[in-house]
């Protein structure tokens, strides 16, 4: 028996008319859709009148010898090896960056299962198509670390001669451009909220500017975030 296809789909990440014709075609066509959380995959189903079933995929387990397998992993290659074709998807944009979606393409590559990528929205491209600086080099650099290596993280955005690209938490945004501003006060960023939705919004400015202007507009600090320091 043939094995299926791992797809890797990339979803709105706001707007529901971000994701392309292929996209809700691979969707419908899977025999099952992974996700993280398939709440949020709900609603862009019953968007485009998608009844392919769901399976929840979060982020790796941690334990006290470290990271475990998603224990779900094991399961979802068995439906592979089966003949199923199963479409990967996060929350929200392309899948294998900051979310689950790579620890599952790892095991499927391991087991010799085609992967094919279904491209589409990315908040990180978004923001950068729209940045107006030169982007030929940058580096991603994920999410800050909560606490522990908080402030190695800024000190190696200071130190980069390219910008960098990387995504934040609203309810640490503050703490961050503050710790930035101490920094580097002179340092630009180019930061993205709520990107192709309703509210989206993109702001401009040396760390101090930024900074001030969500103090000054805290029912703003909210939604999805990607930044650019430069």
């Amino acid at each position: 028996m043939d094995t299926g296809i791992l797809y890797i789909v990339a979803t709105p990440i706001g707007n529901l008319g971000d994701i392309t014709f292929r996209g809700v075609e691979t969707l419908k066509k899977a025999d099952l859709i992974v996700c993280e959380d398939t709440r949020t995959t709900k609603r862009l189903l019953e968007q485009y009148g998608i009844p392919t079933p769901t399976v929840s995929f979060y982020k790796k387990v941690s334990g006290g010898g470290g990271v475990k397998p998603q224990p779900k992993t094991e399961e979802i290659i068995r439906e592979l090896k089966a003949g199923k074709n199963v479409a990967f998807v996060s929350d929200a944009g392309t899948p294998g960056i900051s979310d689950p979606g790579n620890q599952l393409v790892e095991a499927a590559i391991a087991e010799n299962i085609c992967v094919i990528p279904i491209p589409g929205a990315s908040s990180i491209t978004s923001l950068i198509s729209v940045s107006g600086i030169d982007m030929q080099k940058f580096v991603f650099m994920g999410f800050p670390p909560h606490k522990k290596g908080r402030e190695t993280f800024f000190k190696e955005v200071v130190a980069l001669s390219y910008p960098a690209v990387y995504l934040e938490s609203p309810h640490r945004l503050i703490k961050n451009l503050e710790l930035l501003k101490s920094l580097a006060p002179e340092k630009n960023i180019i930061l993205g909220r709520e990107l192709t939705k309703m509210f989206e919004e993109i702001v401009r400015g040396d760390a101090d500017c930024v900074l001030n202007y969500f103090l000054e507009n805290k029912d703003k600090v909210k939604g999805e975030i990607v930044v650019i320091a430069y």
